[in-house]
C-alpha cells in the first residue's frame, strides 16, 4: 500500500514539473516576439517617416530638407511606440 502512494505522489509531481517547462517555454517564446514587435515598431516608423519625407520633397522640391525633418519625426514616433509598448508589457507581467 505505502508503495502505492508514493509511486501517485511521484507520478503527480513528474507532471508538475512538466507543466512547469512548458511555462517556461512559453514564456521564453513570448519575450522573443516582444522584442521583434518592439524592433519591428521602431524600424516601421523611421521608414515611413523617411518614405513620406522622400515623397514630399519630390512633389515641393526642396530636397534633402523634407526627408531630414520627417526621418526626425519617424524616429521619435518610433520611440514614443517602443516606450508605451514596454511599459503596457511591464504592466502586463
Amino acid at each position: 500500500m505505502p508503495q502505492k502512494d508514493f509511486k501517485t505522489r511521484l507520478k503527480i509531481e513528474k507532471d508538475k514539473l512538466a507543466n512547469n517547462a512548458r511555462s517556461n517555454n512559453d514564456n521564453k517564446s513570448s519575450y522573443l516576439g516582444s522584442a521583434f514587435k518592439l524592433g519591428t515598431e521602431l524600424v516601421a516608423a523611421v521608414a515611413v517617416g523617411t518614405i513620406i519625407g522622400f515623397i514630399l520633397d519630390n512633389w515641393f522640391g526642396t530636397k534633402p530638407w523634407l526627408i531630414i525633418i520627417f526621418f526626425f519625426i519617424g524616429s521619435a514616433a518610433g520611440m514614443l511606440n517602443v516606450i508605451r509598448s514596454a511599459k503596457t508589457m511591464q504592466k502586463r507581467d
